[in-house]
Formats: structure tokens, C-alpha cells, sequence
């Protein structure tokens, strides 16, 4: 056995899995910009060449020049400031909300698959129950009774957009607990739930992760709408759908 075939061996999935992200050019691209797009909002403050709040109403709507690269607004406020302090605004909501929803999917999910029967099919019915409502709805109520502010728009957001996630996980889990090792480990007298979180759920990674990544994007088209309607972000405070 050759060396490198003998480092394949041993090396862990997560190291398979890096080494095959690697020769995927199109993802290493992807990846290198998605890097640079955190890295311009995170690093606004240091980096933008105006305060985003700043006006300047002599000013006005402007074209892009050497000062301004992309112009500025009807109040004369840079926009390509404005832009970078604004993504921070939407990938926050996009990672919080999605962390919330991931949170609520899995455990949700987990325990209806790993319980069955009876619980199992209330805990599902109840999930097509709330696939039925208009959620879109529901947050623009939420927005409007309670006091619009960041945490209380990641929490509206994450509460209605883990009922697919619930969905996927409970599939995965159903087919896996009645796999051989699963089997061992309860005749071996572990608690359910150290082999939901010591067995199952680590298995259910790769699913979790996927569609993860879809969630990010959605939830980050939604806080845009919210914005565009006036129930996301408020002035002068700035979001990529609020701009």
C-alpha cells in the first residue's frame, strides 16, 4: 500500500470530505467570495469610507464618482457605505434565524422520529397543520403588535422556518434507529438520550448541513421583504432589503 493510499485510509470523513471540497473548483470559488462578502460586512466600520448615516442634503441622489463609487441617496448618504453596513444587518438576521430554526427542527424532528408511534404521528400532524398557516403573515403581525427590533425579527424568523428541517431530520431518524447499532446500544441500557446525541444525530449531520445552507438565503430574502415593507430594519439603520 502506497502512502497516500494509506493516508486516505486513516484520514476521518471530515478530512475526505475537505479534501474533495478542495479539487471542486467552482466551490473553491464560491467559497473565496462568500469569505470576501463576511469579510466587507463584518470589517463596515473599518473599511467604509463614510458613516452611513451621514447626510448631506446639498448633496443629494448622485451618480457614481471617485468619492461616491456608488453614488449616494436622496439624502445624500453614500451608498456603497450603506451597502456594507447593511449586509451586516441581513447576514445576521440570515445566520441567527436559521441557527434558531435549526435548533427548533432538529430537537423537534429527533424526538418525534426516535419516539413513533402515536407521539410520532401528533407531532407530524401538528407540523402539517403549520404548514397550512401564512406565516408570512403571522411575522408581519408579530412585527406590528410587538416592538420592531433585531431580536425580536430573528426570532419570527427562525419560529417559521424549521418545519421542514423537523421533517428531514424525523426521515433520517426513523430509518436509523432501528439500524444494528443503534440496537447494541440500547440492549447495552443507554438512555434515549445519549443515543440521540451520542449516535443519531451525528449521523444526520450531512442532511442538517445541506439544507443548512438553503435555509441562509431564504431567511435573508424574507428579512429583505419585511425591510422593503417597513417592518424589518428601521431607518437609519440600513439593510440590503431595506436599501
Amino acid at each position: 500500500m502506497t502512502e497516500n493510499q494509506h493516508s486516505t485510509t486513516n484520514a476521518s470523513p471530515g478530512r475526505l470530505a475537505w479534501r474533495r471540497f478542495r479539487r471542486h473548483r467552482p466551490a473553491m470559488v464560491a467559497l473565496v467570495l462568500l469569505s470576501l462578502l463576511c469579510a466587507a460586512a463584518l470589517l463596515a466600520p473599518v473599511i467604509s469610507p463614510y458613516p452611513f448615516e451621514q447626510q448631506d442634503l446639498d448633496l443629494g441622489a448622485t451618480a457614481p464618482s471617485s468619492q461616491h463609487w456608488l453614488g449616494t441617496d436622496d439624502l445624500g448618504r453614500d451608498m456603497l457605505s450603506r451597502l456594507l453596513h447593511g449586509g451586516r444587518i441581513s447576514l445576521a438576521v440570515g445566520v441567527c434565524a436559521t441557527l434558531a430554526s435549526l435548533c427548533i427542527g432538529v430537537v423537534y424532528g429527533a424526538i418525534s422520529g426516535y419516539a413513533g408511534g402515536r407521539t410520532d404521528n401528533v407531532m407530524m400532524r401538528l407540523v402539517d397543520i403549520l404548514y397550512a398557516l401564512p406565516f408570512t403573515v403571522f411575522v408581519i403581525i408579530l412585527m406590528v403588535v410587538f416592538k420592531r427590533n433585531l431580536l425580536l425579527l430573528f426570532i419570527a424568523i427562525g419560529a417559521v422556518e424549521w418545519l421542514t428541517m423537523a421533517r428531514i431530520v424525523r426521515g433520517q431518524v426513523l430509518a436509523l434507529k432501528e439500524q444494528t447499532f443503534i440496537r447494541a446500544a440500547r440492549a447495552l441500557g443507554y438512555s434515549h438520550g445519549r443515543i440521540l446525541m451520542r449516535h443519531i444525530i451525528p449521523n444526520v449531520i450531512g442532511p442538517i448541513i445541506v439544507y443548512t445552507t438553503l435555509t441562509v438565503p431564504r431567511v435573508i430574502l424574507l428579512e429583505s421583504f419585511l425591510s422593503f415593507l417597513g417592518l424589518g430594519v428601521q431607518p437609519p439603520m440600513s439593510s440590503w432589503g431595506l436599501l
